[in-house]
This record gives C-alpha cells, sequence and structure tokens, in this order.
C-alpha cells in the first residue's frame, strides 16, 4: 500500500484523508493509501486534522515530514506553489506523487515537484466541504475533476474509485474556465436567486413568502434544465420573443434599482442567445 502524506489540515484534506486512508467505497474496497504525516499551519490544526481522519502522526513543518509514495496539497490556491516549493526543498520527490485539490488552478502550479523528479496531478472533487463529516459520509458518486501526468493519474484515479468518487478528466489548458462553470452553477446562481428574492420584496411580498412563491419554480426549472438542456427549459418573454414586456421589466428593475437593473441588462442577451438554440432545434 502507497503511503500518503497530507499538507493542509482544512476541510478537503480532512475529508479527503480520511476516505484515503480508512476502508469503505464500493463493495467495502481496501483504502487505497496508508497516511503517513499531516502537515498543518500549527501543531494544534495538524493534531485535530489527524484526529478527524483517524489515521497518521501530525507533524510541525516541513523537515519533519518522512518521504512518503504520494503527497496531497490541501491548501489554499494561493499557498500551493509555496508549499510544493517547501516540500521539494525538504525532501527527495524523485518518483513521488504530488497533487493538489484546486479547482481553479492546473497542475502546471506543481512544476518545482516536477523538477525534482516527482509526476504531479491535480485532483478536484466537485461539492462544498463546509461540514467534512458530512461529506466523508457521503462521497460516494462525487465527480471529481482529474489532469496532470499519466503516471500519476494512473495511480490517483483507482484511488478515487476504491473510496466512490467518479473521476472526470478535464483540459488543463481550460481549468479556469472549468472552474467557472462550478461558479455560475452555484455562487452566480445564487446571486440571480437573491435578485429575485428581493425583487418579490420590492412587490410588497415578504421575505419569507418570497422564497415559499420562488420554490417551485426554481425547483421546476432546475429539473427541467437537467432533465431536457438549457435550450429546451427556457421559457419566459425572451423565450416568446416579446421583447417588449423585457423593455418595460429593464427599465422598472432599473428605476427600483440600478444595481440589480444592470444584473438584468446583462442576463438578456444570452438569454437571446439561448432562446435561438431553443428555436433552431
Amino acid at each position: 500500500m502507497r503511503s500518503l502524506s497530507v499538507i493542509g489540515g482544512g476541510h478537503v484534506g480532512r475529508a479527503l484523508g480520511r476516505l484515503f486512508a480508512q476502508a469503505g467505497g464500493p463493495g467495502g474496497a481496501a483504502a487505497p493509501f496508508a497516511l503517513q504525516d499531516v502537515l498543518a499551519r500549527s501543531p494544534a490544526t495538524a493534531q485535530r486534522a489527524a484526529d478527524f481522519i483517524g489515521a497518521g502522526t501530525a507533524v510541525d513543518g516541513y523537515a519533519a515530514l518522512r518521504p512518503a509514495d504520494v503527497y496531497m496539497l490541501s491548501v489554499g490556491d494561493d499557498q500551493i506553489v509555496a508549499a510544493c516549493a517547501a516540500l521539494a526543498a525538504a525532501l527527495p520527490l524523485k518518483g513521488a506523487i504530488v497533487f493538489h485539490c484546486s479547482g481553479a488552478l492546473a497542475s502546471d502550479r506543481l512544476q518545482v515537484a516536477r523538477d525534482a523528479g516527482a509526476v504531479v496531478a491535480s485532483v478536484h472533487p466537485i461539492r462544498s466541504f463546509a461540514d467534512p463529516e458530512a461529506v466523508a459520509a457521503s462521497f460516494a458518486d462525487t465527480f471529481c475533476g482529474i489532469e496532470g501526468d499519466p503516471p500519476a493519474l494512473a495511480v490517483l484515479a483507482p484511488a478515487l474509485l476504491a473510496i466512490g468518487a467518479r473521476p472526470v478528466a478535464i483540459d488543463a489548458a481550460a481549468k479556469t474556465v472549468y472552474h467557472a462553470a462550478a461558479v455560475f452553477a452555484s455562487n452566480y446562481l445564487t446571486t440571480v436567486l437573491d435578485a429575485a428574492l428581493r425583487a418579490y420584496q420590492a412587490a410588497g411580498i415578504p421575505e419569507a413568502i418570497a422564497r415559499e412563491l420562488a420554490q417551485p419554480l426554481v425547483t421546476e426549472t432546475v429539473a427541467n434544465v437537467f432533465r431536457l438542456g438549457a435550450a429546451p427549459a427556457l421559457s419566459g418573454p425572451i423565450a416568446r420573443g416579446d421583447m417588449a414586456t423585457v423593455a418595460r421589466q429593464q427599465q422598472a428593475v432599473s428605476h427600483w434599482d440600478a444595481a440589480t437593473g444592470e444584473l438584468y441588462q446583462a442576463l438578456v442577451a444570452p438569454t437571446v442567445n439561448l432562446a435561438r438554440r431553443k428555436h433552431n432545434k
């Protein structure tokens, strides 16, 4: 069994560390890695992470790390390059696998490790890690975007399958666009829904009622997008070609709240294009 050391004691490192180190996965598959060392910003954080994982030795610096077969850098995006450089300075990496968990950055940020003889990759679990306990308990069927050196992926892909994940190959050159897709699907969707709820409230509907009122519309729309595709699911004035209504709404929303009016206007052209796709099918 290959040894794994975790660098970064946050939610991602804790959840993935536990999954990689403990038996489970489809059919009760054996754990893919033996957890070795855990390094975090402080010895206390490293110890809490090791306690959560249920394995591994908390260490207090890169100099205390023992050589491992695999190193997981579950640190913040702005720390990946520095963490990789510190790892390469502290240990011989020839033949090792080094991977990070960023959705926004490609594996080329680990070039220092590659120069030291390691093979590198990125593994991005596509879900929220706000509750690592819940993630570890319900990780089955989680998609993970993976890219990097083939020898690294030859080890990491089976390891992900062993913990119940669904690895999907992505283009490293399009990593930023890939991550933006998640922002559209989650963060910006939340912003658009907030605009809808505030608009209902501007029409005199209490916030709690606005949420109840919007929920079935949102739920049905989202279900239609994933059942039919975005273009067939589109409805409303732009889908009908009723641009006069769109213009009136734009004026009314801008009068009520200028910033929300700008958001409304920004969405018109993409929705017109989506309507064209709907009618050209």
